[in-house]
């Protein structure tokens, strides 16, 4: 996924990223997808998690949000150079190459019938929403777009519930109502977070794509609990990539004016930085951090970084001069809340 997207308690994953990647837990098995900002998907049963968070545990969550926290600035200053669409390319093409080597390793180890799967994950939870959160971006926040992808738990539990069969409870209904009223809040009426965009111009509409997006986090999330169970991590996470690299590094090459830019443009290398960084960090790194937290601590603790990952984005666009009023404020706060009900209810 291309948004940072750690997973949750029980059933439920929580996001991001887009900067992305979405994840989730099951009694025992874990699976993140990474996205918005991270990106791949993952599965791994894991131990049982020790009953007591040790100091390891708090520095690998502090990490982790940082990470997945830091995504929506990053895209928003590769943007300065390049397109949403060089970007999206760029993110997914860099991942790929990243771990090619392991999906190499990995690529005949699949089950045949589980290829389609992967591409459907790979396409709808890490292709299509790298170019999504990257167009949002151009308009919107990088702040409110941290803020945004925290409703990838919300479409997780609604898609699972109409398309896999999945229990919805009294509890589970209201959470889905609050993330999104918190959506309608914080941009119909806290706005796109000013005008210091890429563009130059804020759009509050933007933030429809990055919606989308975490759609297809839940399409993904739910793809790999109940088709692709059983795969470690690294085989999940390097094949789909190896899938969609691919397309993505011709459409790159060929396709775009990556390569005009990068030799002609002021600047261009260190947009190009910022990308790389963006998908080595929230690909891999994160993906290992995550899963060592996973066995340290336990899967409810796990999904507390829900919780900072906005925290990093708005402190990161507060930095960046991004206008962060009232109406945002209370639009994250019912959206976490909606969150945290979906998370705590049975």
């Amino acid at each position: 996924m291309l948004a940072p997207t750690p997973p949750v308690a029980d059933t439920l994953p929580v996001p991001t990223p887009a900067a992305t990647g979405s994840g989730h837990l099951t009694k025992g098995t874990q699976t993140a997808a990474s996205g918005a900002v991270g990106l791949g998907a993952a599965t791994l049963n894991t131990p049982a998690a020790p009953g007591v968070t040790t100091p390891m545990a708090w520095l690998l969550l502090i990490l982790l949000a940082a990470i997945w926290g830091t995504s929506f600035i990053l895209m928003k200053k590769g943007l300065v150079v390049f397109s949403a669409m060089e970007l999206g390319a760029t993110r997914v093409s860099v991942a790929a190459l990243l771990l090619l080597p392991f999906a190499v390793r990995h690529v005949g180890t699949v089950e045949r019938n589980r290829f389609k799967w992967l591409a459907v994950s790979g396409v709808v939870g890490t292709l299509i929403p790298a170019f999504l959160f990257a167009y949002a971006e151009t308009k919107l926040a990088s702040g409110l777009a941290g803020v945004l992808n925290a409703l990838t738990v919300v479409f997780t539990l609604l898609v699972g519930a109409l398309l896999f069969g999945q229990r919805l409870t009294g509890l589970r209904v209201l959470g889905i109502v609050l993330g999104l009223a918190g959506t309608v809040v914080m941009l119909l009426l806290g706005g796109s977070g000013g005008t210091d965009t890429p563009t130059g111009e804020g759009n509050a509409w933007y933030g429809v794509y990055i919606l989308i997006a975490t759609i297809g986090y839940g399409v993904s999330v739910n793809v790999i609990k109940y088709k692709l169970g059983g795969m470690t991590p690294m085989a999940v996470t390097a094949v789909l990539l190896l899938l969609i690299g691919g397309p993505a590094l011709a459409y790159l090459l060929v396709g775009t004016d990556f390569l005009y830019k990068l030799s002609t443009v002021p600047g261009a290398w260190t947009a190009f930085g910022y990308i790389a960084l963006l998908a080595t960090m929230s690909t891999a790194v994160a993906m290992v951090l995550f899963n060592r937290l996973i066995q340290q601590s336990t899967a409810l603790f796990a999904s507390s970084s829900t919780y900072l990952i906005p925290i990093v984005a708005l402190a990161w666009g507060a930095l960046d001069g991004e206008a962060f009023n009232l109406w945002h404020l209370l639009g994250m706060v019912v959206i976490l809340a909606g969150v945290l009900i979906i998370h705590r209810a049975k």
